[in-house]
């Protein structure tokens, strides 16, 4: 009577249509101890569960239909998890159903990500898993040491599916993960040390690799370029002009503004204005300075494609590069390439406001003296700023 009440499973095993008439019930896929731990709840609503017995009963939990029980479980598992521990837990989130665990456990990995792929439990997720981490644009950590860590679950995998542990079988058993490993993210010093001598890349893509690297116009690679931000919530963009006009010219100096923001912010690239001769390939170095210091915090010598618009084109930095409050910062750009667009009717404040939460982030621009190529608050190059609050 107490199983029947406290579970809709035991009920219709009992009393239902098909109940069963035996004076013995078999339960064949339930550990002695999460069904005792099952039992002294429904007879006493006392929770009973430990590091070693939790997964048990949160499995009989479920089977039985206890979502009281069920949830001490999760709690249980929430105040317990580490970031040594996420990737297990993450794992039986997923197999459980438990998408708010799980979710717990990717947030944890976010924020611990070189601890949580160092731990043991890394190399015995599977494959799906090992995915949903991996698309991730919010891991915290250098896109090389991730890489090495895959390379690890590779050859677990291997010995997993009893295959010779060879650079063709890690690349088979990673599948549609190893597309997932932003390899552009990495300097060239990093991919040729590592990535490339690794063997699970086939030899077109290592060139390719090597040619977005080295080349421009850059060649399109079949991996992702998109910078992990380590950060949540949506990227945001401003935009300090409020006109576009035709020719702006080139000569090897760098287009400069000074900025600063009222908050905390990462910037992960800028939009920069493009040819007014239709489709053109420029080269292009970004940086953001610390103007007091003159120190370089974020670079990347890249190029960008663009189609002869007067719409603005993404540069991206290969990290986001952390803003801090009411500081004095360079933005930079060196373009090689045509004339190009420009922006004219500059704004010397511009305030972002979010959609959601209605929280505004404040821009205050201002000329940066020296060689700037002759872009001002008033008008030229560096139109926006991309970034995240």
């Amino acid at each position: 009577f107490v199983l029947a009440v406290g579970s809709a499973v035991f009920d219709a095993m009992f009393n239902g249509g098909m109940a069963t008439t035996s004076t013995e019930i078999e339960l064949p896929d339930v550990e002695p101890a999460a069904f005792l731990a099952l039992l002294k709840f429904l007879y006493s609503d006392e929770v009973q569960i430990g590091p070693e017995t939790v997964m048990t009963t949160l499995y009989t939990a479920k089977k039985y239909a206890v979502p009281a029980l069920e949830a001490h479980c999760v709690e249980f598992l929430k105040k317990h998890l580490r970031a040594d521990n996420a990737f297990m837990l993450l794992t039986q989130a997923r197999l459980f159903d438990e998408p708010q665990l799980a979710s717990l456990c990717l947030e944890s990995i976010d924020k611990n990500t070189a601890d949580a792929i160092a731990a043991e439990g890394f190399t015995d997720i599977d494959l799906d898993t090992l995915v949903a981490v991996l698309e991730r644009d919010t891991l915290g950590i250098r896109e090389v040491r991730l890489f090495n860590a895959v390379v690890r679950w590779s050859e677990a995998e291997c010995q997993r599916q009893q295959l010779q542990v060879t650079p063709e079988n890690k690349r088979k058993v990673l599948g549609k993960a190893l597309a997932l490993i932003r390899f552009p993210l990495m300097t060239i010093e990093e991919f040729a040390a590592g990535p490339a001598q690794s063997g699970i890349l086939v030899n077109r893509e290592v060139v390719s690799l090597f040619l977005h690297f080295t080349v421009n116009p850059k060649p399109r690679v079949e991996f992702i370029d998109r910078p992990r931000c380590c950060l949540r919530g949506k990227e945001c963009s401003i935009n300090r002009f409020q006109q576009v006009e035709s020719r702006w010219g080139y000569s090897g100096t760098s287009d400069r503004i000074r900025f600063s923001v009222n908050k905390r912010i990462f910037v992960v690239g800028f939009g920069l204005y493009g040819s007014i001769h239709g489709p053109t390939d420029y080269q292009v170095n970004i940086q953001i300075i610390h103007t007091d210091s003159n120190t370089v915090l974020g670079q990347n010598d890249t190029g960008f494609s663009c189609d002869g618009s007067a719409s603005t084109f993404r540069v991206m930095f290969k990290e986001p590069v952390e803003v801090l409050p009411n500081v004095n910062y360079t933005a930079c750009a060196t373009l090689k390439g045509p004339d190009s667009h420009y922006g004219t009717k500059g704004l010397r404040k511009v305030t972002h406001e979010s959609p959601t939460t209605g929280a505004k982030t404040c821009f205050t621009f201002c000329y940066a003296a020296g060689n700037n190529n002759g872009t001002s608050v008033e008008d030229g190059q560096i139109p926006e700023v991309i970034f995240y609050t």
